[in-house]
């Protein structure tokens, strides 16, 4: 059993002793992804927020100021770079390891992931004691992240682009590759409005996404927020 190199073994005296493995699960381009997406995030959040409900007017010469310019500017720099940084990701997937690609598909097929997606269920509703490891996401995570997180970005790039589509006219590229949008959805403000409702389900998931990815930190028997960041994930083998 290998434990870390501790200068003085009698700092341990009294205490109890337990082992840790550590499996490198995420990438650098998936940690990279990640934070540059929540950054995008976050600022596509505040800006589409104020898009939708403008802040008030301000004083003075209108041609001094560029307020809704600027508010405007900063949610398309975000979302062509969240856009980018996505494909990227796609790309990845077909590169990476293992964990990397669970975040375009679900193996809904599998026995195995129902039970352990009901484990989980479980384990959120503290039902049962202790969770499952795993390597990567847990069948729960895993489920929400597709659904939720992978096909409400498409949605919501592919929506988002269409919108921008209209103000670059019907002949620029952003209309020939998400023109099609509009076939599905004629009215454009239905486009703006389900586009604004996408920006609160993705809302309700990253809150919910934070409260998990911080509830296990502390009560289960494996890192996460330190596995974004160095890429290890540390199991405690203790169920104490």
């Amino acid at each position: 059993m290998d434990y870390a190199k501790i200068a003085d073994i009698s700092e341990l005296k009294g205490q109890a002793v337990v082992a840790r493995r550590t499996v490198y699960v995420y990438q650098a381009p998936v940690r990279i992804w990640h934070w540059v997406n929540a950054a995008c995030m976050t600022v596509l959040f505040i800006s589409g927020y104020l898009i939708a409900t403008p802040p008030g007017s301000l004083g003075g010469e209108a041609s001094a100021h560029f307020q809704m310019g600027y508010i405007r500017f900063a949610h398309f720099a975000a979302g062509q770079t969240m856009a980018v940084f996505f494909l990227m990701r796609f790309i990845w997937t077909f590169v990476g390891n293992a964990a990397s690609k669970q975040l375009f598909w679900v193996p809904l097929w599998k026995k195995n992931f129902w039970d352990g997606l009901l484990n989980e269920a479980k384990w959120y509703a503290f039902m049962v004691k202790y969770p499952r490891q795993y390597v990567g996401h847990n069948p729960l995570a895993h489920m929400m992240m597709f659904f939720v997180f992978t096909l409400g970005t498409v949605f919501m790039i592919c929506t988002g682009f269409a919108m921008y589509s209209e103000g670059a006219g019907q002949d620029s590229l952003w209309a020939k590759a998400f023109g099609w949008v509009f076939s599905i959805f004629p009215n454009s403000q239905d486009v703006h409005t389900y586009h604004h409702l996408g920006l609160w389900v993705l809302c309700l998931f990253a809150a919910v996404h934070v409260y998990a990815a911080v509830r296990e930190d502390i009560m289960s028997r494996q890192s996460m927020i330190s596995s974004m960041i160095s890429g290890e994930r540390q199991f405690r083998d203790d169920k104490v």
